[in-house]
């Protein structure tokens, strides 16, 4: 069973996956912000923070399944779930395997796209510098995950971001960057489902590309987007922003019960 923590007592269940190379505290700064509506589930993804490794390839629909032993053991039935970056591709494979159980999904600085050829042959050699040395893999791809203009400003996050990532395991990291290299378009996901669908972009995002990301969402009502003024942590960039735009999309447009 993943690792897993809950905050809040409110009457929407909301479940929070983190992404690469984080673990479940990097919600932190967004809880305050966040409705007493909810009460929050938050996981540690397999090979990080105190969760297990579950296989030496941790393709999105492998660790879908590890979330929804969670979900199981809570008797969630309907629920919110979110992810960010690699919690986004799990929640997209979880929306596909489990719509049923969903209310909504959002991908939280993340993209329903496959990986281009060249981004996976970044990721192939990445896996190289993994094996050799964590540290400097991390020293060399954090802060880029970061918005360049306020690099002063969020010195402090930047920090705490990679302090977070050297706590990783090497097999964890390893796991889910073969992972990330084999998922697939999941377009259809988005063209299917038919619960609310949030995406949250970055204006200044190096690892996701916002603009491809939102210019191609399917034209469909249940599906609202927005992009904001930072990189790709938008928990740590924009907690307070991003959590309104939470607060207003997923509790203030639920769908009204039918009196019969």
């Amino acid at each position: 069973m993943l690792n897993y923590i809950i905050e809040g007592n409110g009457q929407e269940d909301l479940v929070l996956l983190h992404g690469f190379m984080e673990n479940l505290s990097i919600w932190d700064d967004m809880i305050p912000f966040l409705s007493d509506k909810f009460r929050l589930i938050k996981i540690d993804l397999p090979g990080f923070g105190k969760s297990e490794i579950v296989a030496e390839i941790q393709t999105s629909e492998i660790m879908a399944d590890e979330v929804k032993k969670v979900i199981d053991e809570l008797g969630l039935t309907e629920f919110h779930l979110l992810g960010h970056s690699l919690g986004g591709y799990i929640s997209l494979a979880f929306a596909e395997k489990f719509p049923e159980v969903l209310k909504s999904f959002t991908l939280f600085f993340s993209t329903y796209f496959a990986d281009d050829e060249a981004k996976k042959e970044t990721r192939k050699k990445g896996l190289r510098i993994i094996k050799e040395n964590l540290r400097a893999f991390v020293n060399a791809g954090v802060p880029n995950l970061f918005n360049p203009n306020e690099h002063d400003i969020l010195e402090p996050k930047i920090k705490l971001a990679k302090e977070i990532a050297y706590g990783s395991s090497v097999d964890g990291v390893l796991a889910s960057q073969k992972g990330m290299i084999e998922r697939p378009d999941r377009t259809s996901v988005l063209e299917n489902f038919e619960g609310r669908i949030l995406v949250l972009s970055g204006k200044h995002d190096s690892a996701v590309n916002s603009e491809k990301t939102i210019k191609n969402l399917p034209d469909k009502t249940n599906i609202k987007s927005y992009i904001l003024d930072c990189g790709h942590n938008g928990h740590w960039e924009k907690p307070e922003i991003c959590a309104s735009v939470l607060n207003t999309e997923l509790l203030h447009h639920l769908p009204k019960k039918l009196i019969l």
